[in-house]
């Protein structure tokens, strides 16, 4: 057959640039010019395929939409809007596939103005009522945070599809409503609409962030009902629910039947050990990762290396740390900021600056905030309020995190500085701050601007309250703490273990009723709080203290488990009543477990001696403190040894006692 000349040149590689082109790039095309938009949406290469849609000389609504799903795909915004303005400009119709890709656009790119704009075209071309449009819509609206208009655009549509409800549920879930979420799946199923797998991922994602693991579980029937139970997604999802609701036995199980692992099913599951305390789990779950041949992702890393600063291990977040270098993911901030912590917590402040030089001016306010913090942690008090103020002059405006972080400086010229900061920038009112803010004030004495910032704080939570009752604790105020406990529990706010600890504390003080510690006591009974560590602690401080060594002794004796404060207790409430066998023997249970001890133990032991006249105990314990426990004598220490002697008519070794002190004697000494 004999060709005319124009398609001859067609024909003809070294005249027709697309042909040469193609054949460059190894793809073969039929020379009819007529098949180039199936070039254009074959090409893997979204260059090639612009290149030969700018050569196409007869374009087709299909042209462009093939090249606008390979933009969206690509994530290529500014091409996609540039494309989607000459599609305009040509006056060929939109159809559904143009304004369905465009609007994901704009979604995923959170404009929301741009999306707006869309919105009022699909109106005026008549394709608000296509189901797939009308799902970009609610989709758009819902990530733009436009929860009300997505809601809109879902009920004035005419037909709905599982995908539009579950991009309704999703919208809500990401916006916060994730209890809505559930009431919309319920409608859904009622409506007759068979959930995917997608859905199933959605709704149990929103019931994990509302903590309802009880309906959670309700929904895991139905993934097995339908058949997911097998697919990767719903399985990730379920392994996050029970991570964050504690249940983890039933979390590894789903991990350890999956088929299937991505790397999301791993950093859930090593992320749900690091969250629930279970550090070494953590560990051996990343050690199993790495033998899978999965690739650690930035995530993975940062959940380990958390582990490694709860645990300070110093020796495996020198390891993580090499991993981050080889991997590359210094740029991530999340990895960097979590290998300051952990170096922080191993008293690594050196390294940890310098990994937050290595930021070159691209710091947060969570790697200032860390890095502060540490400081904190270490005794560098000074060079964190110098860090604080060079945050501020580099512009980074601190969080509620930062300001609950630098008050814990004891300075009270500092700590009117800061609280003056906090009003300015309206944190005053917020919940961690202000109970920070209150800390600070206790701490250094001023109860009265504590009431004043605690009656400020808004949606005042347990902690709050625990902490200003803490607070008159502290002050000895017996009947303010009485009358707090009883206003927290009429505003409907639960007590916790750390209120109760408070509040019998605060039972401990002299000015105390002998009943009321008795009543917090039941009240703890009742809502089986008794056997917590804090409570179990502060009950036998209390009744120690109160001149009830026979309940002191049956709490302690009860205890599951104890720390330094039951032994100390024990050991000065024996002392105190006369019972100085009783206290030493305490002491020596303690030396006979490796028990650690302090200050604190040593005046309640050298007080027993003192009672009852047990002089060469006395003089033996007080060279045990210094020379095998390696602490050093403070006045009180003295003062116990002083009065040992005294009573025993030894007057000269309390006079040598006295003369030796590296401090000078106080008043009641030497009386």
């Amino acid at each position: 057959m004999n060709l005319n000349p124009s398609l001859k040149a067609l024909t003809n590689i070294t005249t027709n640039p697309i042909l040469r082109l193609a054949r460059s790039h190894h793809f073969h095309y039929h020379t009819n010019f007529l098949l180039q938009p199936h070039a254009v949406a074959i090409n893997p290469d979204p260059h090639i395929a612009h290149h030969l849609f700018d050569q196409t000389p007869l374009r087709n609504l299909n042209d462009y939409n093939h090249l606008l799903f390979r933009y969206s795909r690509n994530d290529q915004t500014r091409d996609a809007v540039n494309l989607f303005l000459t599609l305009c400009r040509s006056g060929l119709p939109f159809d559904g596939s143009t304004m369905s890709c465009f609007l994901k656009i704009c979604a995923s790119n959170f404009d929301g103005v741009m999306g707006r704009q869309v919105h009022c075209q699909c109106v005026k071309c008549g394709l608000v009522q296509d189901v797939s449009v009308g799902t970009s819509l609610v989709d758009m609206y819902m990530k733009t945070e436009a929860v009300r208009d997505g809601r809109r655009v879902f009920d004035e549509m005419s037909e709905r599809n599982v995908v539009s409800w579950t991009s309704l549920l999703a919208g809500y879930s990401y916006n916060g409503f994730s209890d809505r979420a559930w009431e919309l799946f319920c409608e859904m199923r009622v409506d007759c609409y068979m959930p995917n797998q997608y859905t199933v991922s959605t709704i149990i994602a929103a019931l994990a962030n509302e903590g309802m693991v009880g309906i959670g579980i309700q929904v895991h029937a139905i993934v097995v009902k339908h058949g997911f139970e097998a697919l990767t997604p719903v399985c990730n999802s379920l392994i996050n629910m029970y991570s964050k609701s504690g249940m983890l036995g039933d979390a590894r199980a789903i991990f350890d039947n999956m088929e299937n692992r991505d790397f999301v099913s791993w950093n859930s599951m090593i992320a749900g050990h690091v969250t629930n305390r279970q550090d070494l789990e953590a560990f051996k779950t990343f050690n199993r990762m790495l033998l899978t041949g999965a690739k650690p992702t930035y995530m993975t890393l940062a959940s380990v290396i958390k582990s490694c600063a709860s645990l300070k291990e110093l020796g495996f977040v020198r390891r993580l740390q090499c991993r981050v270098v080889k991997g590359g993911f210094l740029t991530h901030q999340s990895v960097i900021t979590a290998l300051m912590v952990a170096l922080s917590k191993c008293k690594e402040m050196d390294d940890a600056f310098s990994l937050f030089s290595l930021m070159h001016g691209g710091q947060s306010v969570v790697s200032w905030t860390a890095m502060i913090s540490g400081y904190l942690q270490n005794g560098g008090t000074e060079r964190a309020v110098n860090l604080f103020s060079e945050m501020r002059r580099e512009g980074v405006k601190p969080n509620h995190f930062t300001y609950s972080a630098i008050l814990t400086v004891q300075l009270v010229v500092f700590i009117s500085q800061i609280h003056a900061e906090v009003i300015k920038t309206n944190y005053e009112k917020s919940s961690s701050v202000g109970t920070a803010l209150l800390d600070a004030y206790v701490k250094i004495g001023n109860i009265n601007d504590a009431v004043k910032v605690f009656e400020l704080i808004e949606g005042k939570d347990v902690i709050a309250w625990s902490a200003m009752l803490a607070g008159y604790a502290q002050a000895g105020q017996t009947e303010e703490a009485a009358k707090i406990f009883l206003q927290l529990t009429r505003e409907g706010t639960k007590p916790n273990e750390f209120t109760f600890s408070s509040i019998i504390n605060a039972c401990a003080a002299p000015t105390a009723a002998v009943e009321q510690g008795k009543q917090f006591h039941a009240s703890a009974l009742k809502m089986r709080f008794n056997n917590a560590l804090c409570v179990s602690s502060a009950l036998v401080t209390m009744y120690a203290k109160r001149g009830n060594i026979v309940n002191a002794h049956e709490v302690f004796k009860r205890q599951q488990e104890r720390d330094l404060v039951s032994w100390n207790s024990m050991i000065s409430g024996y002392a105190q009543h006369g019972q100085a066998r009783k206290a030493l023997e305490v002491f020596e249970e303690m030396q006979k477990q490796n028990l650690q001890v302090d200050a604190i133990t040593f005046v309640g032991v050298f007080s027993a001696c003192t009672h009852a006249g047990l002089v060469d105990e006395g003089q033996n314990y007080f060279n045990v403190m210094i020379n095998d426990y390696h602490i050093d004598p403070t006045m009180e220490h003295y003062s116990c040894m002083i009065d040992l002697y005294s009573r025993a008519g030894m007057l000269e070794k309390a006079t040598n006692i006295i003369n030796e002190m590296p401090f000078p004697p106080a008043w009641k000494t030497c009386r």
